[in-house]
């Protein structure tokens, strides 16, 4: 089954196709009127749509026609509005107080307005402006609208395409790989958030620097007695000036934002509602393939990954003479670990249940990153040319995002520990930044310091991560169950107390746990390995890509792993099908529960599992529908087990139980 709102979205379309166009045709008209057009997700909509098209609900090229034909005449109406109004448009609002909508537009347009029409529809802030200064430039509808149909045409496949593209392989994805795809669908997400949210803040600070000096000037007039601390910062004949305003308003932004997440976490006497659901969801996302991926992530905030970094650059320093740097960049480390261990031990937030001790408030990690990093931009920016100044913010921002977000999906800490380890960071970093900037007039050669910096950091996260990840792994294993059922009355009863199935968002993957095993599972595969089955190791990211090479038999290529409550797969034994793309499987966790006397206690499910193509790209072994016969394969392979066999009063399914020893 669907999630709910495509189960949803798809029963109203069945019962309203013609108005599912007429949807879509608002979409596209919608995104590109003037104005309006500015403010339309039109992206995360058509996408929508796609994976509609993709499932088979919606109709492909009468989605197609219909977006196309609302894009066209939605550029149409600017086109219109631009050619009655002309020059008037500027001004009235908003062009009057946001000239630079139409400017930017006009400028591309001068420069070729036939590929400006083109191109504008693929460029978010320009696709409702060309339009309306086609018309104000007065061009010829005739020679308007066959390069704005044609654009609105391919703007729609390519809109339309990634959605359809995931519907069709929907099901495919689900079966196997949807945790995964979601860890990973987050990490890009966050890194996105991360670059935008550096990137748009500097820009602002860069576009709008002048206008805060100039009401810093007048505040400064007309407070004297405060203003003659403020007008250090702002003194308009230092050309730092404005990096130094744009530093002190970043700091009392963060203090805010640091004292009030501080005030919060004290007045709830512990971690926030929102840590528990974000902590909750993130450790359900477990995969094994995701897993040590994110364990060698987590590594990369480590000392033995951050400190060669720090070390190299403060040699570098030393050696040229650069004693003021060297000094601030020492009291940035050293004084930023003081701090947060003072923190830790001042703070007494309760740990996330998943996290060993030496993980707590604020994420000593995540807070030594952003200060390692971001205080080297500090250190290096200044020395850049106009916009190339905002890459070391966006690298400090990228890479303390992927530290953290691989430490949440462990269960290392909550968001409030990554969150405030962050802003305390970048706190520290900003009275740092402050200091030296005042101080620090001399410019110096920054190419070498920069590739020294990183390169050696880039070296110790590749020499250190792949190394920790299983140790790292090792501490955040699922807990040991807690419940404790009495060997004879798991046999006679409490057999039917466990799951009857995986408990999984998605109804198609909640496979039935129909096999139950209490002892070792070393004599159970034993046992089936003589009779033809073999034991498959965990899949690790090499066996997982080579599910691309077509020319690898079928056979040959791995089944994917799952899990049952964060837990991989203790055992995955396979056998081939009654046809030659088609394998017996059968799947054992360790189970919720275990035995009063310590035997361990195993939960499993028999599938049939066919050999079919997820992808253009890939192929997959997918578990299907066989009406009980990989169950029935199971039951006579260890009738030496003397399994007992009955209805799970749960769904009514049948459970093979058996004792290994």
């Amino acid at each position: 089954m669907e999630p709910t709102w495509i189960d949803t979205a798809s029963a109203w379309i069945s019962a309203h196709a013609l108005a599912a166009g007429a949807v879509i045709f608002l979409i596209g008209l919608s995104e590109a009127l003037i104005f309006l057009g500015f403010f339309v997700p039109a992206l995360p909509l058509l996408f929508a749509v796609g994976v509609l098209i993709g499932l088979g609900h919606v109709n492909g090229p009468y989605a197609l026609v219909c977006c196309t034909l609302g894009a066209f005449c939605g550029d149409a109406s600017s086109y219109w509005v631009g050619h009655h109004w002309g020059p008037r448009l500027r001004r009235l609002w908003p062009f009057s107080r946001y000239p630079q909508w139409l400017d930017r537009g006009e400028a591309m347009f001068r420069r070729n307005s036939i590929k400006s029409i083109f191109f504008a529809r693929f460029v978010g802030a320009m696709r409702p402006f060309v339009p309306a200064i086609a018309g104000m430039a007065r061009m010829p509808l005739r020679r308007y609208a066959p390069p704005s149909f044609i654009a609105c045409l391919a703007w729609s496949a390519l809109y339309l395409a990634p959605g359809w593209l995931l519907g069709a392989s929907y099901d495919a994805i689900a079966a196997v790989a949807d945790r995964l795809a979601l860890v990973l669908g987050g990490l890009v997400a966050a890194v996105a958030l991360a670059w935008v949210g550096v990137l748009y803040t500097w820009r602002w600070f860069a576009g709008h620097a002048d206008n805060l000096l100039a009401r810093m000037l007048m505040w400064t007039r007309r407070h004297p007695h405060l203003g003659r601390y403020a007008v250090a910062l702002i003194d308009p004949n230092r050309p730092e000036s404005p990096s130094l305003l744009m530093l002190a308003v970043c700091l009392l932004a963060i203090s805010w934002a640091w004292f009030t997440l501080l005030a919060s976490l004290l007045a709830s006497g512990g971690p926030l509602a929102l840590d528990h659901t974000v902590h909750e969801f993130m450790w359900n996302l477990r995969n094994p393939l995701a897993d040590h991926l994110m364990a060698g992530l987590a590594s990369l905030g480590d000392v033995q990954v951050l400190g060669p970094a720090a070390l190299v650059a403060l040699l570098y320093l030393l050696w040229r003479k650069r004693w003021m740097a060297a000094t601030h960049w020492i009291a940035a480390i050293v004084f930023g670990l003081v701090f947060t261990r003072v923190l830790k031990a001042a703070i007494d937030m309760p740990r996330p249940p998943t996290a060993p001790a030496g993980f707590g408030f604020p994420s000593v990690a995540v807070t030594m990153t952003t200060i390692v990093f971001g205080f080297f931009a500090v250190l290096i920016a200044r020395e850049l040319p106009g916009r190339q100044r905002v890459w070391p913010y966006l690298l400090a921002g990228v890479v303390t995002t992927v530290i953290a977000f691989a430490r949440l999906y462990l269960g290392a800490h909550w968001p409030s520990d990554l969150i405030g380890g962050t802003l305390f960071g970048i706190l520290w970093l900003l009275v740092l930044g402050l200091a030296y900037r005042r101080h620090v007039a001399r410019s110096f050669w920054m190419r070498p310091l920069a590739w020294a910096f990183y390169l050696a950091f880039a070296a110790a996260a590749l020499w250190h991560a792949p190394r920790n990840a299983d140790r790292l792994l090792a501490q955040f294993t699922a807990a040991a169950p807690t419940t404790a059922l009495a060997a004879q009355r798991w046999w006679d009863n409490d057999w039917a107390t466990l799951p009857a199935q995986r408990n999984e968002r998605d109804e198609r993957r909640r496979w039935a746990l129909d096999v139950q095993v209490a002892g070792p599972l070393r004599p159970l595969q034993q046992v089936l390995v003589t009779k033809g089955w073999r034991v498959q190791p965990q899949a690790n990211w090499v066996a997982t890509l080579g599910l691309l090479d077509d020319d690898t038999p079928a056979r040959e290529h791995v089944v994917l792993p799952a899990t049952l409550e964060a837990r991989p797969e203790a055992l995955l034994l396979l056998r081939p099908g009654k046809q030659a793309d088609e394998l017996i499987a059968l799947r054992l966790w360790p189970a919720p529960a275990s035995l009063s006397d310590g035997t361990p206690l195993w939960l499993g499910t028999a599938q049939t599992l066919r050999y079919q193509r997820a992808l253009s790209a890939a192929s997959l072994w997918l578990p299907v529908a066989d009406g009980g016969y990989a169950h029935a394969q199971v039951r006579e392979a260890l009738q030496s087990f003397h399994p007992a066999e009955a209805a799970h009063p749960d769904g009514g399914g049948l459970v093979l139980r058996m004792r290994s020893r």
